[in-house]
């Protein structure tokens, strides 16, 4: 009887503890929400600008400027997260908001790079193949005048003879 006893009281108190655990509510001050905030809204602008900058790339502009950008950005997101899990939320939210600042406007400055390399590889064809088919017409020309003009040499080389 003491066994059962025992048991019940040990399920009693298993029960209790699973609930009474499943009800905490773990308390998060304003601080720490605002820093947590901060980092996700600078994650997503980050995100963001290194897609503008996979897309400028892919159509063949020069990036190396706007990596630069990019990494320090990074790097200040970093030391938020850093600053973070040291609980340091003011520091967090300081860096997070520089990383933020940093990039202001920088997806419209990627898009102009993508927009310029797009352009740019346009008129490159554009000169490649005009230039090719003037070069041709050019060659055919040249050789048919050089030709139509030899011709008349030789026939009148060959009637004065």
């Amino acid at each position: 009887m003491v066994k059962c006893g025992l048991k019940f009281l040990f399920v009693l108190i298993l029960m209790f503890w699973i609930v009474n655990g499943s009800l905490c509510v773990f308390a998060v001050d304003e601080s720490e929400a605002n820093a947590r905030t901060a980092i996700a809204d600078a994650e997503v602008v980050v995100s963001d600008c290194y897609g503008a900058v996979l897309d400028a790339e892919k159509a063949g502009a020069n990036v190396t400027e706007l990596l630069s950008v990019l990494n320090e950005a990074g790097m200040l997101l970093s030391s938020a997260n850093l600053a973070y899990e040291t609980g340091d939320f003011n520091s967090t939210v300081y860096f997070a908001t520089q990383s933020i600042l940093m990039l202001h406007g920088f997806v419209a400055e990627a898009g102009i790079s993508r927009e310029t390399a797009i352009q740019q590889r346009y008129w490159d064809f554009m000169i490649n193949v005009v230039a090719s088919i003037v070069g041709t017409l050019v060659v055919i020309c040249g050789g048919f005048g050089v030709w139509f003009f030899l011709k008349k040499k030789y026939e009148r080389a060959g009637s004065v003879v």
